[in-house]
């Protein structure tokens, strides 16, 4: 079976973030002063090819946690969905 699988990557609440930081700064100047505490993370897409849902899901897992992301910084969601 095919699966898409969206994944999202942001950094640890807690670590600072300079990207998320300088954007919110720049929209504060171009007037946007409501647009606060902003993140700056990644998205992933990808297809994964395994015999079932848990197989894909074991799949997902295993790419974000030794190469799509840094756990020291970053944490990660993912969604998984069965492809016609």
């Amino acid at each position: 079976m095919k699966f898409s699988a969206q994944i999202r990557v942001m950094p640890h609440k807690v670590l600072l973030d300079p990207q998320g930081k300088a954007v919110g700064n720049n929209l504060k100047r171009i007037g946007l002063e409501a647009c606060t505490n902003v993140r700056v993370g990644k998205n992933i897409q990808m297809e994964v090819e395994a015999p079932d849902q848990d197989s894909a899901e074991k799949l997902v897992r295993s790419a974000c946690e030794k190469l799509l992301t840094n756990p020291i910084m970053e944490y990660f969601e993912y969604s998984l969905q069965a492809q016609n």
